[in-house]
Formats: structure tokens, sequence, C-alpha cells
């Protein structure tokens, strides 16, 4: 059984992060969140993957390679214009349908710790053409939402409801299993969506698909805030991506020696990655997250933030409620003052 991550999108509500990266790359933690992907896609018994690319496509395909580093062999499908979510899909139809089994489709943004065996074992058991994954969200405008009868068969969708108009607060995850019959429903034309194009078909010509509801975290990193909520929820093992030093709310963890020998004041949760710089005098109050070869400047104070890999807080310097890149401020850095 094969899987396909979407990783062709251009996350402009990432921007100023993604002007530089494509969004599957922007860092959590220690690592891409593509690469926490692929990691939770491999422990479920997936070794075949497929990937679209478009953005920066090179800057995914170097980081990966071949997959082999993440137990899985991966599959490039490059996008000159973009597919939609759907259409990426069917370019690379053959190699998902080769052995006539299921294939599981997931977003390359997406953090989440679900159980994609769960996930494959409703969809086998349902008998539908396609199992989608739902999850309970507490603010149906940020979400297109999922209707359902009692056996869990998709009847409709509403796209971000008013809360007063929801008739459903299961929001689409965006992870799918499909059964190959899936295609004889698309439309001809290139660009297809999920959504728009292919769901409606099926509820038009009546052909059963399900919903597989989730109570394991779902994050879709679609903007900033969400990016934030993200780390942080893996900082302290809301969301369990097996990270050494996350995991406590107010654990404090390095993996560069003697970097806070000189820090006037350090409280967690905080995680520093490797070969990080930390001045004189430095107040980090957590939560707080500080990346591999990241530098935090003399007299600088860090709260509610954090530093990607390679960023740098300027001496003297306060960042709160920031994400720092390279060069790129994000949200917040102001003049120093204290804590």
């Amino acid at each position: 059984m094969k899987a396909m991550v979407l990783a062709a999108g251009l996350g402009t509500r990432l921007k100023p992060i993604t002007f530089g990266i494509p969004k599957p790359m922007v860092p959590v933690i220690d690592r891409p969140a593509m690469a926490h992907l692929l990691t939770l896609v491999a422990k479920h018994g997936f070794r075949d993957v497929v990937a679209n690319l478009h953005y920066f496509p090179d800057t995914i395909r170097d980081y990966f390679g071949d997959g082999s580093d993440f137990g899985v062999n991966i599959e490039y499908n490059f996008e000159p214009e973009l597919l939609g979510t759907a259409g990426g899909v069917r370019a690379v139809s053959e190699s998902l349908t080769a052995g006539g089994e299921p294939f599981l489709i997931i977003s390359g943004d997406a953090l989440t710790d679900i159980d994609l065996t769960k996930l494959v074992e409703r969809h086998k058991t349902s008998g539908g053409v396609a199992t989608l994954t739902v999850k309970r969200v507490p603010d149906t405008r940020e979400y297109g939402v999922v209707l359902h009868d009692a056996d869990g068969r998709i009847t409709g969708f509403q796209e971000k409801p008013e809360p007063e108009d929801a008739l459903s607060d299961l929001g689409n995850c965006g992870i799918y299993v499909f059964s190959p019959e899936i295609f004889d429903y698309f439309p001809e034309t290139d660009f297809v969506d999920w959504a728009q194009d292919v769901f409606p078909v099926l509820l038009e010509k009546d052909v059963p698909f399900f919903i597989h509801e989730i109570d394991e975290y779902w994050n879709d990193v679609g903007s900033l805030g969400e990016l934030r909520s993200g780390t942080f929820d893996a900082l302290t093992g809301a969301l369990e991506l097996g990270i050494e030093g996350t995991g406590a709310r107010d654990g404090v963890h390095s993996s560069t020696p003697g970097a806070l020998d000189n820090a006037e004041l350090v409280e967690g949760p905080v995680w520093i990655g490797q070969e990080v710089q930390i001045g004189d005098g430095v107040k980090l109050q957590g939560p707080v997250v500080i990346g591999d070869g990241a530098k935090v400047g003399a007299g600088a104070a860090v709260r509610d933030s954090i530093i990607f890999p390679g960023g740098e807080v300027p001496g003297g310097t306060i960042a709160i409620g920031a994400i720092l890149g390279q060069g790129d401020v994000v949200a917040n850095l102001r003049p120093a003052a204290a804590l």
C-alpha cells in the first residue's frame, strides 16, 4: 500500500517564512514538518511514498533524497503548473494503484500523531470508495466540516460555516484513504480539487464514502499562529513526535553542552538544538524553541518564541511571541526591556 505526501503548495498564509522555503520544509522543533510526517508514515508500515513538488522543488528533493534516512522510498513528481489537491494525485495514479490496493493521501505540512493503521482498517471495513479523517474542531469558521449519518457515511459538507449555522463540528483533516475506483469520478479538467470537484460527484452519484473520527492530535500548520501552537504542543507533549527533550511543561533541554552556563534566567519549557550560541545574561522564559545553529546575543530576552535553525536574536533585544528565521523577523522584535 502506497502513501502520497502533498508537497506542492505555496504556503501563502505562512509568509514571510515561505518566501524562501516551501511549506513542508518549515521547521518544527528539530526538523521540517514533512520529516515528522515521513517518520509517522514509516512507523505505520508505509514504505513507498510519492511526493508532488512545485514550489522550491529542489529544496525538498535535496533534503529527503530517496527517503532511506526516513525509512521510506520516495518517488517525486514535479508539477510545472499546480494541478490541485486531487489533480496532483491523478497525475501519479498509475504508481499509487499499481498493486490494486487502497492508498493514503496526507498533506506534507500536517502535524499529527494519528494512528494511520486504524485509518486503513476503517477504510477496508467500511467498504466505501473513500475514507476521510475528521476531528472535532472548536471553531467551524476555520474549517470545512463534514456531515454524516449514523453509520458514518458522508452525506454532505459545509465550508467554514458560522457556528450558529454549522450542522457539524467535524473538521476535514485532509488525510484520506482512497480505493483505486476513486479516479472514475474525476472530471476531465487538469486542475482538480477534492472538495470542489470530486466529493460532490460522489454525493450526486450516491457513491458511499465514510468518515474516520480521531481523537489524536492534528494541526495543518496553515498560519503563523498554527505553526506556533503546533511547535509548542510538540514541545510540551500534546503532540507526540518522539523528540528527545520534549514532553515536559516545565522542562529545559539543551543539545548544546554549556549553552546555558552564562544565562541569567531560564524558565521552561525550553528546547535548545545543537551548536546553539547563547550570550551572557540572556533570559529565556518558555515556551521557547531554539533551533540548531541559532544565536541569542548577550543581554537578549526571549519569551513565548521560536527561533528557527540558523536564526538570530541580536544582543540587547527582546523577543515576545516571535518566530525568527535566518535574518527574518516574523513577529514582534523590539528594543531591549526587562521581561
